[in-house]
């Protein structure tokens, strides 16, 4: 009696290859032309930096800065939201809200701005973020000479704003808030939000 052969079993898909980085690291140019990264993709250090997926009140607090700033920010001045800023060679981050200069002659696939330009960045933290978002990135915004930073986090159920202010003889931040249900602030320019609406409606009248 005659054993016809297995079929060929196809083999385990080893899932994405990413690829492997020259002597020294990448660098900002290389998320340009790098194929298949995934979205959202930062450069620190000359490492490739992979975004997680992102929270519930992640979303709600990039969201609501950015629309919140849109309103208020003074002609001249617009607001982006992950949009990458230039560094050094080795460092290419992804603010998750920046507020800079329009510019005049824009250029419709630009896919970065120069970080001496930016007058905020905020970065809202999330687990995966945290040394990142406390030491790393701020060390180097405050190095390039970004003026002002705010770090968002999560704490008991509400949102916190945590306020830094370049000082320009140390190029170093220094804390000039912690706001918790209200921020108010007069630079860049006048700010003033209700930070209870970032969270769901049925949280602020609890």
């Amino acid at each position: 009696m005659s054993v016809e052969s297995a079929a060929p079993q196809p083999e385990p898909d080893p899932g994405p290859r990413w690829p492997i980085p020259p002597a020294g690291g990448w660098t900002a140019d290389d998320l340009d032309t790098l194929p298949n990264l995934p979205p959202h993709t930062e450069l620190i250090d000359g490492s490739l930096v992979f975004v997680s997926p992102q929270t519930k009140f992640h979303l709600r607090a990039v969201r609501f800065f950015e629309r919140q700033l849109e309103s208020l920010a003074p002609d001249g001045l617009e607001v982006l939201r992950e949009f990458t800023i230039d560094i050094d060679r080795q460092n290419r981050p992804e603010p998750d809200v920046i507020v800079v200069p329009e510019e005049e002659d824009e250029d419709p696939h630009q896919t970065r701005l120069p970080a001496e330009s930016v007058r905020l960045a905020i970065e809202v933290v999330s687990p995966e973020s945290v040394a990142r978002d406390r030491e790393a990135k701020p060390l180097k915004y405050s190095r390039a000479g970004i003026p002002h930073f705010w770090r968002v986090e999560h704490k008991d159920g509400r949102a916190v704003v945590y306020v830094f202010e370049l000082e320009p003889a140390t190029r170093k931040y220094v804390a000039t808030g912690i706001f918790h249900d209200r921020l108010k602030v007069s630079v860049p320019f006048p700010i003033d939000l209700d930070l209870t609406e970032i969270m769901p409606k049925r949280q602020r009248t609890e």
